[in-house]
């Protein structure tokens, strides 16, 4: 796939084509869609478990970067971990954080999970953390 038309008015790319890097459990997959598509309004990243039980997205709070986060579990199986509630997230499941102080992380129930997060800050213009402006993974 990896199709992009002349003056990059638009870009298309298959999961396995985005380089990862070891997520937070060993052999999970963690892709910075943001760097690879060179977005500049918003974070975004893609989790892949390789096991159950693989810590997609760690528990976390956003009160350094004041951002509202939306979870996708794209395919697979999870629990979303909110404030120390556990919700059961199927495939198809979303979970919206507006509040930034709110702790909240990701793990996958199935092998193969597939977790897509978009992040930003309220009425600000977005800027990358620092470890989001790192060269893509080899």
């Amino acid at each position: 796939m990896g199709t992009e038309q002349k003056g990059a008015t638009w870009r298309v790319a298959h999961i396995d084509e985005i380089p990862f890097e070891e997520g937070y459990s060993p052999g999970t997959e963690w892709k910075p869609v943001r760097r690879f598509f060179d977005i500049a309004s918003f974070g975004t990243n893609l989790s892949r478990a390789t096991y159950a039980g693989d810590i997609l997205t760690h528990d976390h709070d956003e009160t350094k970067a004041n951002h509202e986060e939306l979870f996708l579990i794209v395919s697979g199986h999870a629990t979303y971990r909110v404030d120390g509630e556990e919700i059961d997230a199927p495939a198809g499941s979303f979970l919206w954080v507006p509040d930034p102080a709110t702790v909240r992380g990701v793990v996958a129930r199935e092998p193969g999970t597939v977790m897509f997060v978009v992040g930003a800050e309220v009425g600000a213009a977005f800027e990358p953390s620092g470890w989001d402006t790192e060269p893509l993974p080899e």
